[in-house]
């Protein structure tokens, strides 16, 4: 990498405008991808996290079944800005889909009872590092990404159609591609006050 942790996690942000182009190869993609996987934390070393990697075609259709399923709730005369954001995702090089496998947490729930409320919250984080983690791999490689979240409109459709197990949830999905352009000035807050030392 060329970066250090800290730089790559201060350099991941937010890309929508992105091109079909990769900085690197599809099977470095993947190495980041199934690293991630392998390596990021979660409840119990549960390792409830799922990926699947789309490219090309599959991408593509991705967004026009999710743009397809939009124009089902958003009214015709207003879906302009819906449409241009479907393409600003279909324009990239690739996406991410991140699920958990809902066995995995029903088994832990009836492993360990007393904690059996808590499994769905904790495979959720365990879920958000590993989106983390990969996010802030494809940056370290020169990519840009977004993380979206449609996944109870498009769940069912994406399931039948890349013949995803029924017990795994969709999560989140991460398109990703070539920066066209650099993302605006970030503002933070004021961390210092109800700061405490040791």
């Amino acid at each position: 990498m060329t970066n250090n942790f800290f730089d790559a996690v201060k350099n991941r942000r937010t890309y929508y405008n992105i091109s079909s182009d990769s900085t690197v190869s599809d099977e470095r993609i993947r190495e980041i991808v199934e690293y991630a996987v392998k390596h990021s934390p979660s409840a119990f070393n549960s390792q409830s996290g799922r990926t699947v990697l789309l490219l090309g075609k599959h991408h593509e259709k991705l967004w026009n079944m999710t743009e397809d399923v939009l124009r089902g709730f958003v009214p015709a005369d207003q879906f302009q800005p819906t449409a241009d954001k479907m393409q600003s995702f279909r324009a990239g090089h690739g996406t991410i889909l991140f699920f958990e496998d809902q066995n995995i947490v029903k088994s832990l729930q009836e492993q360990f009872p007393l904690y059996a409320a808590n499994f769905p919250v904790w495979s959720n984080q365990s879920s958000a590092m590993l989106q983390f983690v990969v996010w802030t791999g494809l940056e370290t490689e020169g990519l840009g990404a977004s993380l979206q979240h449609y996944g109870e409109l498009i769940e069912d459709a994406v399931k039948t159609e890349w013949k995803i197990a029924p017990e795994w949830k969709l999560i989140a999905q991460m398109p990703f591609g070539k920066p066209l352009s650099e993302p605006g000035e970030k503002s933070f807050e004021d961390i210092s006050k109800g700061q405490f030392g040791v």
